[in-house]
């Protein structure tokens, strides 16, 4: 926990690496204080066959799943700073978003957890 699923346009990933986005993220939510370092996960989905408003524009968007537990300010620090960094690296990238969901405590299991 957490996880940050990055979804993008194809072309994205031949402006930046791969490595180099994810580490963006992850790195900008580490810094955050909100989370153990290890607890971080970050993976990056790109599409070829898509549509954005009728056209392939260019596009980024984050699904970030985290446990509840923080606040709104705390959520919307971290979906800001996310998305300032990515903008700095895509300034030409018309649509950069992200949205956060929590992750409720009591259905949440991992196998570590049986």
């Amino acid at each position: 926990m957490p996880h940050f699923v990055i979804d993008c346009s194809k072309n994205i990933i031949k402006i930046k690496t791969p490595a180099e986005i994810i580490q963006k993220v992850y790195d900008t939510a580490e810094s955050t204080d909100l989370f153990d370092k290890r607890d971080i996960k970050v993976r990056i989905n790109s599409f070829e066959h898509y549509t954005t408003g009728n056209t392939t524009d260019d596009f980024i968007h984050i699904f970030a799943n985290i446990m509840e537990g923080r606040s709104t300010s705390q959520k919307k620090n971290l979906s800001e700073r996310i998305i300032t960094e990515l903008k700095l690296m895509f300034s030409e990238v018309p649509i950069i978003s992200i949205n956060i969901r929590d992750f409720e405590k009591a259905t949440y299991c991992n196998k570590s957890m049986i």
